[in-house]
């Protein structure tokens, strides 16, 4: 069975490039009919905040991404030390006593002579003197896991194609502070064994960690998933945004964004495949081939989201946002009115237009025997579903006037606005009463 898992730290709130990693670890379990997990990684125990925890979830539910299943690392410390013990026997984990400053002057020195700054693995070559006046000093070791410098790592990434590291030119990466704590590297790697991942879905600033992680897979005597690590987005400026770190679950809900309209773009850009208006998820699950990614980075366009919600919502049937909608609202008046906004909230405006109550437009002193003349003829006509095609008819033949002449003058008064919903759809929901109050007030004025 396929089972992804969605990884993201409760230090902050998800942005704009962690929901893209959910989605698409979402969609491939989805399309595979396998598993989606969530797996909040709270090994930070100092910034992780449950309020934070808690925003994440409701995030996943506003997108329908709901998880098959929940862990947390900060309740999985005893199954870390259990396999680091393991390591430790087997010679993979080794105490290291550097300072972090004494560590920041050797990658100084590197650098300075050219050289990558790489960890010289010195701490494998201390004397048990050594190490015995490190700890009379009061120091406490940080671990590290020791790469197999004698074999190069290789893998097939799904959309990077193949992958090679040779080990020596990686440092080995520091899995145990000196407290005691966990860093990302080694319980990632225990929780993904356990958890029975298949697909590990993140971005590409994770490739060198891929390649030390699969030595762990195998030093802790498990297969490793396959790797999938996708461009990260970038602004329309066309290099990394630091805004894209910004934008939340919770802005783009200030927007008036659709859930759908996100997983829509989300789910495209950086394909080969064009940004489609989809109200329900089925074809994006459908059309989902992590072939179709490439390499280059993914771009995220706010005028295009924005765009393409608007034409969702030109799309969206009544039934699914009758909740969402004034409780007066009708099936006929959401059809009028859909074509019209750019986001839900721009709904009560409209609705606002043919309840009422509207402040009397101004009519131009050439167009006040005509409005009065509108009156008197909307008042002796059947008042049905064809009204605005018979009075306007009517109008044209006793005043002569046609096109902008005859309709303008009525619209304006019927809605202040000079453009808006078809006026033959939208007469009858103002509905007789109101549209004469507007007319012989707009006389009166």
């Amino acid at each position: 069975m396929t089972i992804t898992r969605f990884a993201p730290s409760p230090t902050g709130h998800l942005h704009v490039g962690n929901l893209r990693t959910a989605l698409h670890n979402w969609l491939w379990a989805r399309k595979q009919g396998g598993q989606f997990l969530l797996r909040l990684d709270d090994t930070d125990t100092e910034r992780s905040r449950e309020e934070y925890a808690t925003g994440i979830r409701a995030d996943l539910g506003w997108l329908g991404l709901i998880p098959d299943g929940e862990v947390r690392q900060s309740d999985r410390f005893d199954i870390y030390e259990v396999s680091f013990t393991k390591l430790r026997t087997s010679g993979h984990a080794y105490p290291c006593y550097e300072t972090s400053q004494e560590l920041d002057l050797k990658r100084k020195v590197q650098l300075g002579r050219g050289l990558p700054p790489v960890y010289d693995r010195a701490a494998l070559a201390l004397t048990p003197d050594q190490i015995t006046a490190y700890e009379a000093e009061g120091r406490a070791p940080h671990w590290r896991f020791r790469l197999d410098h004698d074999r190069a790592i290789e893998w097939n990434d799904i959309i990077r194609g193949p992958q090679h590291f040779e080990a020596k030119l990686l440092s080995d990466p520091v899995i145990r502070r000196a407290d005691g704590s966990w860093l990302y590297m080694l319980p990632s790697v225990i929780d993904d064994i356990a958890m029975g991942v298949t697909h590990v879905v993140r971005g590409e600033d994770h490739v060198s960690n891929t390649a030390s992680q699969i030595q762990m897979f195998e030093a802790l005597g498990a297969s490793p998933p396959a790797f999938a690590h996708e461009a990260l987005l970038v602004g329309t400026e066309g290099k990394l945004s630091k805004r894209l770190g910004s934008l939340g679950v919770a802005s783009f809900r200030e927007q008036g964004i659709e859930a759908i309209a996100l997983l829509a773009l989300l789910s495209r850009i950086g394909t080969s495949d064009p940004v489609e208006p989809v109200t329900e998820v089925a074809p994006l699950i459908a059309g989902f081939d992590f072939a179709r990614f490439g390499r280059a980075p993914a771009r995220f366009d706010d005028q295009e989201l924005a765009l393409l919600n608007q034409k969702i919502l030109h799309q969206t049937d009544f039934a699914a946002v009758r909740d969402r909608l004034p409780g007066d609202m009708t099936e006929a008046a959401w059809e009028a009115i859909r074509p019209n906004i750019a986001t839900l909230a721009d709904v009560q405006g409209w609705w606002q237009i043919v309840t009422g109550p509207i402040d009397a437009t101004a009519v131009a002193a050439e167009d006040l025997p005509f409005v009065a003349q509108a009156a008197e003829m909307l008042a002796a006509l059947p008042f049905d579903g064809g009204v605005w095609k018979a009075w306007t008819g009517a109008l044209k033949d006793a005043t002569g006037r046609k096109g902008k002449a005859l309709f303008l003058p009525l619209r304006l008064v019927l809605t202040r606005l000079e453009h808006g919903p078809d006026m033959a759809a939208l007469l009858p929901l103002i509905g007789r009463e109101r549209a004469l109050e507007r007319l012989r007030q707009a006389v009166s004025h």
